[in-house]
């Protein structure tokens, strides 16, 4: 039977049919919905970790207890995962070990346009790629199997487009679930230098076995040749063969390529001999048009095709055929819709806040980034989770005390459990008198809600302990912890002042639920009364999507408001009414 999938919702499927017993993930768009629908079937137990490092070391575990594992992340999360994966390429696997990676060409939701093949190839491991829910089910299921056969974690990249897409998929029974044996074996899983020197040259001997796997198309599934013309060939892995079928059809040949580490050789030579011109199609950096010339064949890439940005139907079309794509398009133009905190959102205070008194933000990765645009305007930079806090002690510890009176740290609760705390602890221990701001909403806010080790409820809907920030916070040595709504503009700036004076290390929790969750009961909306408005448009320098002005007035959309009454403390004439 054939269902309709959502990219992620096949790779959970896969993960279910392929018997996998353990799921251990951090959320992050777009690879947030493979776990998600992972912990709907029963017989995976599917959680939350508190970072990527933390699921990759746990599923790491679980596949040396004998149990087939996954840990799910976005492509910035590989590199907090980095420690343990690169040795895990060394240690081997008992049971199955798969580790799903999605990309995010186009930065839809990403700082960085990272590609996850890099760290394939750094760490030795084997990467598919699917291109469509088919394969995305199927591939998952393949890669149980050649972690097996190989004693290797092997890596599945997605991105975006396959990601949040939608296509029919083959459903399968659930097979491969049995618990196998464990057995000590201090050699072979202790990574020691002695041990691990033999390692590496078992895993350089392994990727010549893969490689071996790759070139046998017969056999392997996963690489195919398609000949339709001598005149165009193309290589092209995941999304970017959708592309290029859609936009060449039978006008070129293609090498599809499942398996994009490592990459094979002859199977290249053989397919390039049969074409006139070849291209290789790649979103990002140019890992399998390297690859084709470091082999000596003769190949179009990326002096042709963009390094930036996600590829299209009608920009492989256009570059390759010299065509223009005929395309859907609205005769009309639509106004820009900038993305913005929501109507209510409890960050909006505090960076009002912050903005008024002129502060220095260091910050952090959340619905909160949102601070830095106009017209809060009120952050100075964001680097990576976590790096807000750590960043402002090296800021601090570089221009003085006089800057520790005038900036701040700004994290979400999530973060802060990702990889704050680690970056408190610097603050506490090297003794500098910074103020880091927790905004704490309640929930894992960006990526959709998910909970957290805050919450108190897991992925599965337990309720379970919940993490203290203020007792967390005391414990590593911050002895001023104050706990502020964030809805109360007074009381918010009053607390940063008295923080921003003492000379030692501060957090501030501004603490409010975000107003999306359904347990929170929002209040009637606000309104503005026209005759006491005098269009000095102060409340508008909130940047709240409910407030517009109309005709020199304010205006508040009572279908968008929910009545948080920030907006009301600003108005020096009262003209915002419940």
């Amino acid at each position: 039977m054939k269902k309709l999938f959502l990219g992620n919702e096949a790779v959970a499927r896969g993960l279910y049919e392929a018997g996998v017993r353990v799921v251990s993930s951090y959320p992050g768009t777009p690879s947030t919905e493979i776990t998600e629908y992972a912990a709907t079937y029963e017989d995976i137990y599917a959680e939350w970790a508190p970072n990527e490092k933390v699921a990759a070391e746990v599923a790491c575990g679980a596949s040396l207890g004998g149990a087939r594992a996954f840990c799910g992340m976005k492509h910035v999360g590989l590199n907090v995962a980095a420690d343990p994966i690169f040795t895990a390429s060394y240690v081997g696997v008992n049971a199955g070990l798969v580790i799903g990676v999605a990309d995010d060409p186009g930065m839809h939701s990403s700082q960085n346009e990272q590609d996850s093949r890099h760290h394939a190839i750094a760490s030795k491991i084997m990467m598919l790629e699917p291109s469509d829910s088919a394969e995305a089910l199927e591939f998952t299921k393949k890669a149980y199997e050649l972690s097996e056969r190989f004693n290797t974690p092997v890596m599945l990249r997605m991105c975006t487009r396959v990601a949040h897409s939608r296509s029919l998929a083959e459903i399968g029974e659930r097979s491969g679930d049995e618990l196998k044996p464990y057995e000590k074996n201090p050699a072979g899983h202790v990574m020691l230098p002695a041990f691990a020197r033999g390692k590496h040259v078992v895993v350089e001997r392994r990727t010549l076995e893969q490689i071996e796997f790759a070139e046998d198309i017969e056999f392997n599934g996963l690489n195919r040749v398609e000949m339709n013309s001598d005149e165009i060939g193309v290589i092209a892995a995941g999304i970017n063969y959708c592309y290029a079928k859609e936009a060449l059809g039978d006008k070129a040949s293609y090498l599809k390529l499942g398996i994009v580490n490592p990459l094979p050789v002859k199977l290249i030579k053989d397919f390039a001999a049969k074409v006139k011109k070849l291209y290789v199609i790649e979103e990002l950096d140019p890992i399998i048009e390297n690859h084709c010339k470091a082999l000596g064949v003769e190949v179009i890439g990326k002096d042709l095709f963009p390094m930036c940005g996600e590829f299209s139907q009608g920009l492989v079309k256009k570059l390759v055929l010299g065509e223009e794509a005929v395309t859907a398009k609205l005769e009309d133009e639509i106004p820009a819709r900038p993305p913005a905190m929501c109507s209510g959102c409890p960050h909006r205070g505090v960076f009002y806040t912050l903005k008024k008194l002129k502060l220095t933000v260091s910050g952090d990765i959340g619905c909160y980034t949102l601070g830095a645009a106009a017209p809060l305007g009120a952050m100075d930079w964001c680097i990576c989770m976590g790096a807000s806090v750590s960043a402002l002690h090296g800021f601090n510890k570089a221009r003085g005390a006089e800057s520790e009176s005038k900036s701040v740290a700004v994290i979400g609760d999530s973060t802060f459990m990702h990889s704050g705390i680690n970056s408190l602890v610097d603050i506490a221990y090297n003794r500098s008198a910074s103020v880091v701001i927790i905004l704490d909403n309640s929930i894992t806010g960006m990526t959709g809600h998910q909970q957290n080790p805050t919450t108190g409820v897991t992925l599965k809907g337990d309720v379970t302990a919940a993490v203290s920030l203020e007792k967390l916070c005391d414990a590593i040595g911050i002895s001023r912890v104050r706990v502020v709504d964030p809805y109360d503009l007074a009381a918010m700036e009053a607390t940063l002042k008295e923080e921003l004076a003492a000379d030692q290390p501060s957090v501030i929790i501004s603490r409010r639920p975000c107003v999306l969750l359904k347990s929170v009961k929002t209040a009637p909306p606000v309104k503005v009364n026209a005759d006491k408005c005098k269009g000095c448009k102060v409340c508008m320098g909130m940047g709240c999507p409910s407030i517009s002005f109309r005709d020199g007035k304010a205006h508040i959309d009572n279908t968008l408001c929910v009545g948080c009454g920030v907006c009301a403390q600003l108005c020096k004439f009262d003209a915002i009414e419940k």
